[in-house]
Parts: C-alpha cells; structure tokens; sequence
C-alpha cells in the first residue's frame, strides 16, 4: 500500500512552526487560517516582474494600446477562471493540488501531468531568479553566482518552513508592493505617451489573439498549485468566498501589471522588465526607480519559495506513486533543497540569450498543463461533484487504480487537438498559419478535454464508488473525532 495519509494531529498553534505534513490528508481538526488570505497571497503571487513582461506583447506585434489592455482583459478573466476554481478543492479534500489527479489518472497515470509541472516550477524559477539578480545587479554588479545561491537558499528556508509562513510573507508583501508600485504606475501615466513607440500602432486579430493566449496562458500556470495554499481552511468555507477571494487576487496583481507593461512597451523604445521600471522610477524621482527595481526583489523570492513548495509536492506525489514515501518533514527538506540545487544549476548553465527563448519554453509546458486543468475541472464539478474517496487516492488498490483510461485518454486527446493550433518560434500548426500566427491552442484543449472526460467517465461504477466513498468518511470521522 502506498503512502497512507497521516493521521497524526496538533491542534493548530498561532506561533510559526516548521510544517509537517506534505502531499497526506489534513484533518479537520488542524484546519486553519482565514479565507481573505488568499485573496493577497495570490496578489502578490502574480505581483512580480515577469507579469510585466507578459504585457509586452501586444505593443511588440504592433498592437495599439487600447487593444492590447482590452486582449489582457479577456485573456486574464478566462485564465483566471480556469485557476481560481481549483482553489475550492482544497478544503473539500485537504490534499495539495496535483496529488488530486490520481483521482483522474490513477496513481501511476497521474505521473503523466506531474512531469510537465515539474518542468515549469523549476524552468519560472530559473526566470524568477535571474530577473531578481538583473534587479540586484542594478545597484551591485557583478558575479551573479553568490546572489544566485542567496535567493535561493532563502526561498527553499521560507519553503521548508512550509505553508503558514508562504502566507505570512506573501499577505505582507502586498501592502508593500500595492504602495510602490501605485506611486510608478502613476509616474508612467504622467511623463510617458501610449503609442509613442510603436509604429502604426493598430488592431488586428492575430496579435490581439496572441496577446489575449499569453494573458490567459499565463494565469492558467498558476493552477496546478492552487489548493496547495487553501488545503488547511476549514472543510465548511463556502466555496464562493474561496473562489472569489482567490480570483480577486490573482486578476487583480494580472490586470494592473501586464496593462502597466503594454503602456510601458508601447511609450518606450526597448522596453524591459528593469530598465523601463528603473527609467519611468527615476524620472519621477531620482533613484524611485532603483528602490522599486529593488523592492521587487523580495516578491520574486517570495514566489520562488512557493514554486519551489509546489514542485516538492509534485515531485513526491509522482514518487509515491511507485515507491510508497512516508510524509514528514525530512522527505520535505530532501524535496526542496533538490529542487534548489537543481534551479541553481541550471541558472549558471543558462546563457543571457535564455531569456528570449523562455517564453516559448513556458508556453510549451502550458500546452501540457492545459488538458490537465481541463480534466481535473471537469471531474471535481461535474462528473464527482466534490465526492471522493480520499483514502483510496493513497490506495494502489483503491477505486482509482494505478492507471486511468478516461484520464490519460482524455488528456492525450486535448494535446492532439491542440497541436493544429500551436504558434511556436520551431513549430506552426495549419490552423494557426491560417490565422497568421494566432495562438488559440488553450480554448480548444480545455473544451476537448473537459469534453472527452466527462463522456469517458459515464462507464464508471457508481456503487462501488459511493461504497468507497462512505468507507473513507467512515475513517477519517472515527480518528478526528
């Protein structure tokens, strides 16, 4: 049997302590926190450079501002809703995000999705870290190794430290980035002219397509940790709040900064993330634009000790699947500080022409992340409605098997789909040539998916389900009682 969830519980303490549990069940019993945090740690999760740098987009195809803000609106209200919904299956099930999958794969299948996922929280850390460095480098030049080593250890600290304090951290950075970043978007406003920069600035419906899939790419990332960070509220929160506060947050810090970046982009030149924050910074007030290059540092660790969270959960989910792990605290620590090593290691092997291509190697993970969400969504609103049998998710010989047909079927099928639609730098599907570069890729891999799953899904026995299901609660109302 594989790892069974960990029923040892603590009553919760209003001190910071080192968390204990990983990818097992949360009792009821241990069941904390408000449902507002999510709302600001999920702001300040999107409140970094990188979400900058998605708005330029639009203004590099040409894009009129006008148009660019108007393809982020949509794309950040569609990827967002995709994202925000998973956040109620954290306290319906107290388990982190992507272990849930085997209930849609099976406890092997589901290593299908964690792979890709693994790749993505290490590949935006990669990022993260190398932006925070470019920001330090703007003040202390020079070896970015020693900087490189620092953020990251201090994000794996933050990580090990777990759950109570990602929150802590994230809820204060936003009153601090709100008041910075309010005083440069004003600045930008004030001294910088839309359009100025970009020549013929104009509509047309393959950039504003590009720009509206990149927005909502973007947001739709953020989903496969999602009820990581709302698994410890109460079984009984309402599932509007958790899923209002956590959109609010996150399209919140998604509007204000990819729009910012679209107005930056189409004012300046050559914009980027750094150097257009530090020029509209400066010309308000000398050295305004430094400080705030700099207060955005801690957001980008801040986000880093999440990824690196996210990604030691996937990764003993996907071990666990095979080789039965007991949850605790060393697996954590072994898991994060891999995760870290690895980030290093790939920061100093990764040339300064790296930046250019990351946007099509995340945009390549996400095409993998997308019939995931589609699936996971699919199967918790309409095909179980909530109902799962949580011990059985640890069972290789539960309900949900090792492998799953409707999942893995389901899946492969959305990426299929999605291929005709795929705009790459290496690769153009016919659809999206036919559409002069346009990216839809996502819209049709979330609707094939979702589709396929739920017809895939209607063989499955109910009886023996609701047995499991019945068995679980039996179980886990006994050793909480």
């Amino acid at each position: 049997m594989n790892t069974p969830p960990n029923r040892s519980a603590a009553p919760p303490s209003t001190t910071l302590k080192i968390e204990t549990r990983s990818i097992d069940y949360v009792p009821r019993n241990e069941r904390h926190g408000k449902v507002w945090h999510q709302a600001p740690f999920w702001f300040t999760g999107n409140f970094v450079l990188t979400t900058l740098v998605t708005g330029f987009t639009g203004a590099a195809l040409g894009l009129s501002l006008v148009y660019a803000i108007l393809a982020i609106v949509i794309g950040v209200c569609l990827g967002t809703f995709a994202m925000a919904f998973h956040a109620n299956q954290g306290p319906r099930m107290g388990l982190p995000q992507m272990i849930q999958s085997r209930a849609q794969f099976g406890l092997r299948g589901a290593i299908v999705p964690f792979i890709a996922v693994v790749f993505v929280y290490i590949g935006f850390n990669v990022f993260n870290v190398i932006l925070a460095t470019d920001a330090i480098n703007t003040v202390l030049p020079g070896n970015r190794a020693p900087w490189y080593a620092l953020m990251i250890l201090l994000a794996v600290v933050i990580a090990v430290i777990g759950h109570d304090l990602l929150h802590t951290v994230q809820r204060w950075l936003t009153y601090v980035m709100i008041s910075v970043f309010a005083v440069l978007t004003v600045a930008a406003v004030m001294n910088l002219q839309a359009d100025m920069a970009v020549a013929n600035a104009h509509f047309s419906w393959p950039a504003f397509l590009i720009q509206l899939s990149a927005a909502a790419g973007y947001q739709i990332s953020y989903a496969v940790y999602v009820s990581d960070y709302s698994r410890y509220l109460r079984h009984d929160t309402p599932s509007r709040k958790v899923i209002a506060w956590t959109y609010l947050g996150a399209a919140g810090s998604a509007l204000w900064l990819m729009s910012l970046g679209a107005f930056l982009a189409s004012a300046l030149p050559s914009p980027d993330a750094i150097g257009s924050v530090q020029a509209v910074g400066n010309q308000l007030l000398p050295g305004f634009g430094t400080f705030t290059v700099l207060i955005a540092v801690p957001a980008l660790v801040g986000i880093m000790a999440v990824n690196c969270y996210g990604a030691m959960l996937t990764g003993i989910s996907a071990i666990d699947g095979f080789v039965s792990i007991k949850p605790g605290i060393k697996g954590r620590i072994v898991g994060i500080s891999l995760v870290g090593g690895a980030i290093f290691a790939i920061a100093l092997s990764i040339p300064q022409s790296y930046l250019e291509s990351f946007n099509t190697f995340v945009l390549l993970m996400l095409y993998f992340l997308v019939p995931w969400t589609a699936v996971n969504l699919a199967d918790f609103y309409v095909v179980r409605k909530g109902q799962y049998a949580i011990s059985d998710i640890f069972n290789p010989n539960g309900i949900y098997g090792r492998w799953s047909g409707a999942g893995l079927i389901s899946y492969f099928l959305g990426l299929g789909a999605m291929t005709p639609f795929i705009s790459l730098g290496f690769y153009q599907g016919p659809i999206a040539t036919a559409l002069d570069g346009a990216d839809i890729a996502f819209v049709v891999g979330l609707a094939v998916s979702a589709i396929a799953y739920c017809l895939l899904s209607c063989t499955r026995d109910l009886t023996a389900e609701q047995r499991a299901i019945e068995a679980s609660d039996r179980l886990f109302e006994g050793e909480e009682s």
